[in-house]
Protein backbone atom coordinates (compact mmCIF):
# COMPACT_ATOMS: atom_id res chain seq x y z
CA UNK A 1 0.00 0.00 0.00
CA UNK A 2 1.27 3.52 -0.98
CA UNK A 3 0.16 6.29 1.13
CA UNK A 4 0.52 9.86 1.17
CA UNK A 5 0.30 11.33 4.60
CA UNK A 6 -0.56 15.20 4.75
CA UNK A 7 0.55 17.32 7.73
CA UNK A 8 0.44 21.12 7.70
CA UNK A 9 2.74 22.79 9.77
CA UNK A 10 1.24 26.27 9.27
CA UNK A 11 -1.64 24.87 11.54
CA UNK A 12 -2.14 26.09 15.03
CA UNK A 13 -0.52 23.90 17.49
CA UNK A 14 2.12 22.65 15.48
CA UNK A 15 2.19 19.31 17.39
CA UNK A 16 0.81 17.08 15.00
CA UNK A 17 4.28 17.13 12.93
CA UNK A 18 5.73 15.22 15.56
CA UNK A 19 2.27 12.67 15.71
CA UNK A 20 3.12 12.57 11.05
CA UNK A 21 6.55 11.23 12.00
CA UNK A 22 5.42 8.83 14.58
CA UNK A 23 2.66 7.53 12.22
CA UNK A 24 5.06 7.24 9.41
CA UNK A 25 7.23 5.34 11.07
CA UNK A 26 4.60 2.90 12.42
CA UNK A 27 3.34 3.16 8.78
CA UNK A 28 6.79 1.69 7.49
CA UNK A 29 6.91 -1.00 10.06
CA UNK A 30 3.65 -2.42 8.63
CA UNK A 31 5.17 -2.58 5.60
CA UNK A 32 2.89 0.46 4.03
CA UNK A 33 5.05 3.23 1.40
CA UNK A 34 4.32 6.35 3.66
CA UNK A 35 5.39 9.66 1.85
CA UNK A 36 5.76 12.53 4.19
CA UNK A 37 4.00 15.74 2.20
CA UNK A 38 3.41 19.57 3.80
CA UNK A 39 3.17 22.76 3.03
CA UNK A 40 3.26 26.23 3.99
CA UNK A 41 -0.24 27.45 3.82
CA UNK A 42 -4.10 25.82 2.89
CA UNK A 43 -3.34 26.32 -0.40
CA UNK A 44 -0.13 24.72 -1.23
CA UNK A 45 -0.88 21.71 1.22
CA UNK A 46 -4.44 21.12 -1.38
CA UNK A 47 -2.11 21.30 -4.94
CA UNK A 48 0.77 18.83 -2.68
CA UNK A 49 -2.06 16.16 -1.97
CA UNK A 50 -3.91 16.65 -5.58
CA UNK A 51 -0.66 15.92 -7.40
CA UNK A 52 0.52 12.90 -5.19
CA UNK A 53 -3.37 11.35 -5.89
CA UNK A 54 -2.54 12.46 -9.51
CA UNK A 55 0.67 10.17 -9.35
CA UNK A 56 -0.99 7.57 -7.60
CA UNK A 57 -1.59 6.66 -4.03
CA UNK A 58 -3.44 3.86 -2.17
CA UNK A 59 -5.15 6.02 0.50
CA UNK A 60 -4.46 9.25 2.33
CA UNK A 61 -3.37 10.09 5.43
CA UNK A 62 -3.60 13.32 7.81
CA UNK A 63 -1.38 14.12 10.79
CA UNK A 64 -3.95 17.25 11.98
CA UNK A 65 -6.96 18.91 13.19
CA UNK A 66 -10.79 19.19 11.41
CA UNK A 67 -8.86 22.14 9.01
CA UNK A 68 -6.20 20.04 8.14
CA UNK A 69 -8.79 16.75 7.60
CA UNK A 70 -11.27 18.92 5.52
CA UNK A 71 -8.30 19.82 2.98
CA UNK A 72 -8.05 16.07 2.30
CA UNK A 73 -12.00 15.98 2.23
CA UNK A 74 -12.05 18.26 -0.61
CA UNK A 75 -9.60 16.02 -3.16
CA UNK A 76 -10.73 12.20 -1.59
CA UNK A 77 -14.46 13.01 -1.73
CA UNK A 78 -16.09 10.65 -4.01
CA UNK A 79 -13.33 8.77 -5.25
CA UNK A 80 -13.02 5.92 -3.03
CA UNK A 81 -9.62 6.69 -2.00
CA UNK A 82 -9.61 5.81 1.72
CA UNK A 83 -9.09 8.58 4.34
CA UNK A 84 -7.07 8.18 7.43
CA UNK A 85 -7.04 10.30 10.75
CA UNK A 86 -4.21 10.70 13.22
CA UNK A 87 -5.73 13.00 15.46
CA UNK A 88 -3.13 15.67 16.82
CA UNK A 89 -5.08 19.14 16.04
CA UNK A 90 -7.00 21.46 18.20
CA UNK A 91 -10.09 20.00 17.90
CA UNK A 92 -10.67 16.91 16.15
CA UNK A 93 -14.27 16.81 15.68
CA UNK A 94 -14.55 14.68 13.06
CA UNK A 95 -12.44 12.28 14.56
CA UNK A 96 -15.11 12.28 17.45
CA UNK A 97 -17.54 11.89 15.67
CA UNK A 98 -15.81 8.73 13.38
CA UNK A 99 -14.49 7.46 16.80
CA UNK A 100 -11.06 8.01 16.44
CA UNK A 101 -10.07 11.19 18.62
CA UNK A 102 -8.30 8.99 21.63
CA UNK A 103 -6.42 7.45 19.11
CA UNK A 104 -2.18 7.89 19.07
CA UNK A 105 -0.35 7.96 16.03
CA UNK A 106 0.55 4.92 16.64
CA UNK A 107 -2.59 3.38 17.69
CA UNK A 108 -3.98 5.45 14.29
CA UNK A 109 -1.43 4.03 12.17
CA UNK A 110 -2.03 0.46 12.87
CA UNK A 111 -6.13 0.86 12.18
CA UNK A 112 -5.06 2.19 8.79
CA UNK A 113 -2.18 -0.62 8.29
CA UNK A 114 -5.17 -3.15 9.22
CA UNK A 115 -7.23 -2.24 5.75
CA UNK A 116 -10.18 -1.84 7.42
CA UNK A 117 -13.08 0.73 5.90
CA UNK A 118 -15.94 2.01 5.93
CA UNK A 119 -18.36 4.36 4.25
CA UNK A 120 -19.66 7.58 5.83
CA UNK A 121 -21.37 10.73 4.38
CA UNK A 122 -20.34 14.27 3.57
CA UNK A 123 -22.09 17.38 3.88
CA UNK A 124 -21.46 19.64 0.18
CA UNK A 125 -22.10 23.14 0.41
CA UNK A 126 -22.94 25.37 -2.05
CA UNK A 127 -22.39 28.95 -2.24
CA UNK A 128 -24.28 31.36 -4.51
CA UNK A 129 -21.92 31.48 -7.37
CA UNK A 130 -22.37 27.85 -7.47
CA UNK A 131 -18.95 26.94 -6.28
CA UNK A 132 -18.99 23.77 -3.91
CA UNK A 133 -16.75 22.28 -0.98
CA UNK A 134 -17.41 19.14 1.64
CA UNK A 135 -17.18 19.47 5.33
CA UNK A 136 -17.44 16.00 7.89
CA UNK A 137 -18.62 17.63 10.84
CA UNK A 138 -20.67 20.97 11.24
CA UNK A 139 -21.18 23.95 9.65
CA UNK A 140 -21.85 26.83 12.35
CA UNK A 141 -23.45 30.24 11.58
CA UNK A 142 -24.90 33.23 13.92
CA UNK A 143 -23.57 33.15 17.67
CA UNK A 144 -21.72 30.08 16.94
CA UNK A 145 -19.64 31.68 13.93
CA UNK A 146 -19.13 34.83 15.78
CA UNK A 147 -17.62 32.52 18.12
CA UNK A 148 -15.02 31.27 16.13
CA UNK A 149 -14.37 34.30 14.60
CA UNK A 150 -13.27 35.22 18.01
CA UNK A 151 -11.67 32.08 18.84
CA UNK A 152 -9.45 31.48 15.82
CA UNK A 153 -7.88 35.22 16.56
CA UNK A 154 -6.93 33.80 20.21
CA UNK A 155 -3.27 32.97 20.77
CA UNK A 156 -4.51 31.43 24.62
CA UNK A 157 -5.22 28.89 25.12
CA UNK A 158 -5.13 26.12 23.13
CA UNK A 159 -7.70 23.17 22.67
CA UNK A 160 -11.60 22.91 23.39
CA UNK A 161 -10.90 25.88 26.57
CA UNK A 162 -10.01 28.71 23.76
CA UNK A 163 -13.96 27.80 22.54
CA UNK A 164 -15.04 28.45 25.78
CA UNK A 165 -13.84 31.11 26.56
CA UNK A 166 -15.00 32.90 23.33
CA UNK A 167 -18.34 31.95 23.75
CA UNK A 168 -18.99 33.42 26.71
CA UNK A 169 -16.94 37.18 25.71
CA UNK A 170 -19.94 36.74 22.55
CA UNK A 171 -22.30 36.34 25.17
CA UNK A 172 -21.94 40.46 26.18
CA UNK A 173 -23.05 41.14 22.21
CA UNK A 174 -25.83 38.52 21.62
CA UNK A 175 -28.88 39.61 19.45
CA UNK A 176 -30.83 37.86 17.16
CA UNK A 177 -30.79 37.20 13.35
CA UNK A 178 -32.94 38.03 10.60
CA UNK A 179 -32.92 34.14 9.16
CA UNK A 180 -34.71 32.12 6.34
CA UNK A 181 -33.95 28.95 6.62
CA UNK A 182 -35.66 26.50 3.92
CA UNK A 183 -35.18 22.72 4.83
CA UNK A 184 -36.00 19.38 2.73
CA UNK A 185 -37.26 16.85 5.68
CA UNK A 186 -36.13 13.21 5.29
CA UNK A 187 -39.54 12.60 4.49
CA UNK A 188 -39.11 14.76 1.37
CA UNK A 189 -41.54 17.97 2.73
CA UNK A 190 -40.67 21.37 2.95
CA UNK A 191 -40.37 23.34 5.91
CA UNK A 192 -39.81 27.38 5.89
CA UNK A 193 -38.49 28.81 8.76
CA UNK A 194 -38.45 32.61 8.27
CA UNK A 195 -37.18 35.68 11.36
CA UNK A 196 -34.71 35.99 14.10
CA UNK A 197 -32.58 33.18 15.09
CA UNK A 198 -29.14 33.15 17.39
CA UNK A 199 -27.86 30.64 15.77
CA UNK A 200 -28.41 27.83 12.74
CA UNK A 201 -26.04 24.79 12.68
CA UNK A 202 -26.00 22.08 10.62
CA UNK A 203 -24.08 18.63 11.20
CA UNK A 204 -23.27 15.85 9.93
CA UNK A 205 -21.14 14.68 12.77
CA UNK A 206 -22.00 15.49 16.40
CA UNK A 207 -19.39 17.73 17.38
CA UNK A 208 -17.76 21.08 17.07
CA UNK A 209 -15.67 23.22 19.10
CA UNK A 210 -13.04 20.71 20.64
CA UNK A 211 -15.64 18.14 21.72
CA UNK A 212 -19.07 20.23 22.03
CA UNK A 213 -22.13 17.56 20.86
CA UNK A 214 -24.29 20.54 19.13
CA UNK A 215 -25.94 17.80 16.92
CA UNK A 216 -25.86 14.55 19.59
CA UNK A 217 -27.88 12.51 17.60
CA UNK A 218 -26.01 13.39 14.42
CA UNK A 219 -25.41 9.61 12.43
CA UNK A 220 -22.96 10.70 10.08
CA UNK A 221 -23.91 7.58 7.86
CA UNK A 222 -27.54 7.89 7.93
CA UNK A 223 -28.00 9.76 4.44
CA UNK A 224 -28.92 12.93 6.69
CA UNK A 225 -28.32 16.08 8.10
CA UNK A 226 -29.18 17.52 11.77
CA UNK A 227 -30.13 21.20 11.91
CA UNK A 228 -29.80 22.80 14.88
CA UNK A 229 -31.95 26.48 15.29
CA UNK A 230 -31.83 28.84 18.24
CA UNK A 231 -34.52 31.33 18.85
CA UNK A 232 -33.18 34.24 20.96
CA UNK A 233 -33.65 34.52 24.68
CA UNK A 234 -32.10 36.04 27.45
CA UNK A 235 -28.95 36.27 27.95
CA UNK A 236 -29.32 35.17 31.48
CA UNK A 237 -31.36 31.89 30.95
CA UNK A 238 -29.35 31.12 27.61
CA UNK A 239 -25.75 31.20 30.05
CA UNK A 240 -27.72 28.85 32.44
CA UNK A 241 -28.71 26.50 29.56
CA UNK A 242 -25.12 26.46 28.73
CA UNK A 243 -23.97 23.14 30.69
CA UNK A 244 -27.15 21.28 29.17
CA UNK A 245 -25.17 21.88 25.84
CA UNK A 246 -22.13 20.66 26.99
CA UNK A 247 -24.03 17.57 27.68
CA UNK A 248 -25.60 16.89 24.17
CA UNK A 249 -28.97 17.37 26.25
CA UNK A 250 -30.50 20.55 23.87
CA UNK A 251 -33.10 19.35 22.20
CA UNK A 252 -36.01 19.60 24.95
CA UNK A 253 -35.49 23.22 25.59
CA UNK A 254 -37.80 25.63 24.05
CA UNK A 255 -36.18 27.74 22.08
CA UNK A 256 -34.54 25.08 20.25
CA UNK A 257 -35.97 23.52 16.92
CA UNK A 258 -33.77 20.17 15.42
CA UNK A 259 -34.75 18.53 12.46
CA UNK A 260 -33.16 15.43 10.56
CA UNK A 261 -32.68 16.95 6.82
CA UNK A 262 -31.65 15.76 3.41
CA UNK A 263 -30.92 19.18 2.69
CA UNK A 264 -31.24 22.90 3.78
CA UNK A 265 -30.92 27.03 2.62
CA UNK A 266 -29.51 29.37 4.84
CA UNK A 267 -29.97 32.61 4.35
CA UNK A 268 -29.16 35.78 6.75
CA UNK A 269 -27.21 38.93 6.38
CA UNK A 270 -23.69 40.09 6.93
CA UNK A 271 -23.17 36.23 8.39
CA UNK A 272 -20.02 33.85 7.59
CA UNK A 273 -20.51 30.40 8.18
CA UNK A 274 -17.92 27.88 9.88
CA UNK A 275 -17.27 24.86 9.01
CA UNK A 276 -15.00 22.40 10.13
CA UNK A 277 -13.96 25.17 11.94
CA UNK A 278 -12.46 27.55 9.14
CA UNK A 279 -14.85 30.06 6.85
CA UNK A 280 -16.81 28.31 4.18
CA UNK A 281 -18.62 31.22 2.59
CA UNK A 282 -21.11 33.56 3.59
CA UNK A 283 -24.48 33.08 3.67
CA UNK A 284 -27.23 32.43 1.89
CA UNK A 285 -25.60 29.16 1.34
CA UNK A 286 -27.24 25.76 0.19
CA UNK A 287 -26.05 22.51 2.14
CA UNK A 288 -27.03 19.07 1.34
CA UNK A 289 -25.80 15.57 2.12
CA UNK A 290 -24.10 13.01 -0.07
CA UNK A 291 -24.46 9.81 1.23
CA UNK A 292 -21.24 7.26 1.80
CA UNK A 293 -19.18 9.68 -0.49
CA UNK A 294 -16.06 9.21 1.81
CA UNK A 295 -14.42 6.11 3.04
CA UNK A 296 -12.76 6.36 6.26
CA UNK A 297 -10.14 3.55 8.09
CA UNK A 298 -11.68 2.41 11.17
CA UNK A 299 -10.27 0.34 13.76
CA UNK A 300 -10.96 -3.32 13.96
CA UNK A 301 -12.80 -4.29 17.06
Amino acid sequence: MKVALLVNPAARGGSHTGAASTAAERLRVHGVQTAIISGGSAAESSSLLRTAIGVGVDAVVVAGGDGTVNLALQEVAGTGIPLGIVPAGTGNDFAETLGLRELDAVAAADAIASGATRRVDLARVTRDDGTTAYFGSVLASGFDSKVNDRANAMRWPRGGSRYTLALLAEFARLAGIPYDVRMELADGTIERVTGDLVMATVGNGRHYGGGIPICPDADPADGLLDVLLVRPAGRARLLRLLPRVYRGTHASVPEVRMARVRGVRLAAPRVTAYADGDPIGALPLSIDVVPGALTVFSPVG
